[in-house]
């Protein structure tokens, strides 16, 4: 059998985190990956067509090779199913951080334990945030997102005094019709 060809599957949450999505790439290409697949979007979102992309195109014997664990799963049941595909596959897994590749049965073993861990982790930090909301909110410091169309109320009046349309309006300023209607009859 030929040497293995090493996939790299890179991920950063927001496009703000440059520094952090060019060290993945670095990383993945000084361990040699062949071809590397990346994005930038939330592990929340259902849809990583780069990951997807990823795991369609390794072959048997190929290894995916990630930076760390959370850049490839967002949830113990999500790295389930990923290394699933790959098990089916003859795909084998190496984090990189970790010094973890799944062609051994410790490797097996450690990155089950590590995504229970990390899951239970990320269950932690969102119910922090979830107190830190609710003190907030009661101390009256925590408003949550302001609707982007209500600040732009006084360029919707303006522009229908010019005698713009809603249409003309909503082009204009960026918001939806319906936002302009609601502005509109609140004034």
């Amino acid at each position: 059998m030929s040497n293995p060809i090493l996939i790299g599957y890179a991920r950063t949450s927001t496009a703000d985190q440059k520094a952090g999505l060019e060290a993945q790439l670095r990383d993945l290409k000084g361990a040699g990956c062949a071809k590397v697949f990346q994005e930038e979007l939330s592990s929340v979102s259902t849809n990583r067509p780069q990951l997807e992309a990823a795991l369609q195109w390794v072959r048997q014997g190929d290894i995916l090779v990630v930076t760390k664990l959370d850049r490839l799963a967002r949830s113990v049941a999500d790295l389930v199913a990923i290394t699933e595909t790959l098990r089916k596959k003859g795909v084998e897994l190496r984090i990189l951080a970790m010094n973890l590749d799944t062609a051994t049965p410790t490797g097996k073993l450690m990155l089950n334990l590590l995504g229970s861990i990390a899951e239970f982790e990320r269950g932690l930090m969102l119910e922090r945030q979830r107190e830190g909301i609710t003190k907030a909110k009661a101390e009256g410091k925590y408003q949550g997102r302001q609707p982007t169309a209500r600040r732009k109320a006084a360029d919707v009046l303006r522009l229908r005094a010019e005698g713009k349309s809603a249409n003309d309006i909503k082009e204009a300023l960026g918001i939806s019709r319906a936002s302009v209607f609601r502005i509109l009859a609140e004034n």
